[in-house]
């Protein structure tokens, strides 16, 4: 078999590709060892004597079908954690997951005028100093306390 180093590299050279990337056809070894210029092997590639190999990557499948796991919430187990509880989801977000519909909830019901100014910046200084879980605790609060009419749900 002829030595076709220089026709490899050269076919590198025009396709842009490393050397290892050339793939040349085998029923044509004789022609493409007879090409010594640049034109000649351009004439090959032309011809599919010569071609360039698809360039070889890291398959993403086992990574998506993975995610699409843990869209569903799989995958989430204690086996599976990294960091610490709070790294995880910090405790400003789960305040901020729990004062915002208090917040709105208050302003809701202030601007309905089911509670005056001042019973709305009590109820504020309670929310924001932690009194209440959620906004159902809220509205218990509100429906024990005589403040709203139990038929208002949040």
């Amino acid at each position: 078999m002829s030595d076709l180093r220089n026709q490899r590299r050269m076919a590198a050279c025009l396709m842009k590709c490393g050397v290892n990337r050339v793939w040349m056809d085998h029923d044509r070894i004789e022609e493409i060892a007879k090409a010594v210029t640049k034109d000649d092997i351009r004439v090959l590639i032309k011809g599919k004597a010569i071609k360039s190999r698809q360039i070889l990557g890291i398959s993403r499948g086992r990574k998506k079908f993975a995610a699409r796991q843990k869209a569903k919430g799989r995958q989430r187990g204690q086996g599976s954690r990294k960091g610490a509880k709070y790294a995880r989801f910090p405790r400003k977000q789960r305040w901020i997951s729990t004062i915002r519909p208090l917040r709105v909830y208050l302003r809701s019901l202030r601007d309905t005028e089911k509670i005056d100014r001042s019973t709305y910046r009590m109820l504020y200084q309670k929310a924001k100093g932690g009194e209440f879980r959620n906004k159902h605790h809220l509205h218990t609060y509100l429906v024990s306390h005589s403040i709203v009419q139990e038929e208002q749900a949040p």
